[in-house]
């Protein structure tokens, strides 16, 4: 049997044994738009719990638009040049829209990469496009703290635009519950020390902070209490399917929107499975998320709920720009010194996390429950030494192993990596 793993800017071909007991988790099959401009067009005439953008817009003397980094596939290319155009019809003017990459604590897109980011030339030609900076502290406006405490400090672009636009896309987030919407804004063009805070050891270790919960969830609640601080705030949210193709969109009040496209996708991105797995494949969804070993963790987490007791899983991640920040490559390091335990130990108790440092502690999940062994051609060796897992150089051999030391030849493969959950029930 032959599965393709999303991977990089294409596939990995695995080709496994036909004596092998093989469960591909896949979504089912998701409606693919016909006309996707059409059903943009739609949407923004149409929206959730809003007026049509022209007239939301209308006496507005500017406009801010978050999009996401390079971190996530969203259809920016779609999206962005008929906002754009309603805001022109309106009446603003283009000196006085702003397009802010939602970087949150990651680096910023410039050059080509902006270019693909935006995927619109005539949209980086008539209005302006930056970069968020969660580390300028002068660039940031302080709306005091939340109920739980944390600073609410948001970019300033954004706080003082007369109308505030996120764009996103809409899919499962290993700690947030789902991506998108609220999650645009913080940690998108949060401050560092909102980041930080709600991004700290005792937020991640909260038991209903994993994929595809939101009541209950910590972060989700605290996004949404930054969001009230903020005000009123429009969305618009897309659906891929595996193939990248839009299966969803729609435009509107940022919480009502982002509810409506979650209800969406959780038909179709949680998979029920009827047994567990000693042997578990899996992916990093393939470019842009798998540029870095960061955001493979990820792709680490997604699977857990199928994984037996000792369990091995085997992920498979270009990595094509190493381990990613300078910051994580330092919680890592650490990680490797003291251990699991040493580090949460070191962690716990803190107000504001270091940078980058959550990713670490969700990478304890998957570790405390399974052998993990990464197949990832981009890192160096300097970087492999810093993953804390196993490195190998085949997916199947890796397979082949498992299956003959586990006497188990029932094996699960997610092709699509986290974009995907897989959750036990026999029953299924």
């Amino acid at each position: 049997m032959r599965i393709d793993l999303s991977f990089g800017r294409g596939t990995l071909p695995l080709d496994l044994p036909d004596d092998l007991d093989v469960t591909v988790v896949r979504k089912p099959d998701m409606p693919v738009l016909p006309d996707p401009a059409a059903a943009v067009r739609d949407a923004l005439a149409r929206p959730v719990g809003a007026r049509p953008l022209v007239e939301e817009a209308r006496g507005a003397r500017s406009a801010c638009i978050l999009v996401c980094d390079m971190t996530r596939p969203v259809p920016n290319a779609l999206l962005l040049a008929p906002i754009v155009r309603g805001l022109l019809e309106a009446g603003l003017d283009p000196a006085h829209i702003r397009v802010l990459v939602a970087t949150g604590l990651h680096r910023p897109n410039l050059g080509a990469e902006l270019e693909e980011l935006v995927g619109d030339r005539w949209v980086l030609g008539t209005v302006r496009v930056e970069n968020h900076d969660a580390r300028d502290d002068a660039a940031h406006v302080d709306l005091g703290p939340t109920a739980a405490g944390t600073p609410v400090k948001l970019d300033r672009r954004l706080v003082e635009a007369d109308l505030r636009i996120v764009t996103g896309l809409v899919e499962p987030h290993f700690m947030a519950g789902y991506s998108g919407g609220r999650k645009v804004i913080a940690p998108g063009v949060a401050h560092r020390d909102t980041i930080t805070t709600f991004h700290s050891a005792r937020f991640m270790a909260h038991p209903r902070a994993v994929s595809c919960v939101l009541e209950g969830n910590p972060l989700h609640e605290e996004q949404l209490a930054i969001v009230a601080k903020l005000g009123r705030v429009l969305a618009a949210n897309a659906v891929i399917d595996e193939r990248r193709r839009v299966s969803f969109v729609n435009f509107g009040e940022v919480v009502a929107s982002h509810r409506e496209a979650v209800a969406f996708v959780e038909r179709y991105a949680i998979v029920p499975v009827r047994r567990r797995f000693h042997t578990v494949v899996t992916s990093a969804a393939g470019h842009p998320l798998d540029r870095t070993y960061y955001q493979t963790v990820k792709g680490m987490v997604g699977p857990l709920d199928i994984l037996a007791p000792g369990a091995r899983l085997v992920v498979a991640s270009a990595c094509s720009e190493g381990m990613g920040s300078r910051e994580y490559a330092d919680a890592q390091r650490r990680l490797v010194a003291l251990g699991p335990d040493g580090f949460l130990a070191g962690i716990e108790g803190k107000r504001f996390a270091d940078v980058d440092e959550w990713q670490t502690q969700m990478q304890l999940k998957p570790m405390r429950l399974a052998r993990i062994q990464l197949y990832a051609p981009g890192l160096s060796a300097a970087d492999a030494a810093l993953t804390g897992v196993e490195v190998v150089g085949s997916v199947r051999a890796a397979v082949d192993a498992s299956v003959r030391e586990s006497g188990d030849r029932a094996v699960a493969v997610v092709p699509e990596g986290p974009y995907v959950v897989p959750v036990f029930r026999p029953e299924a």
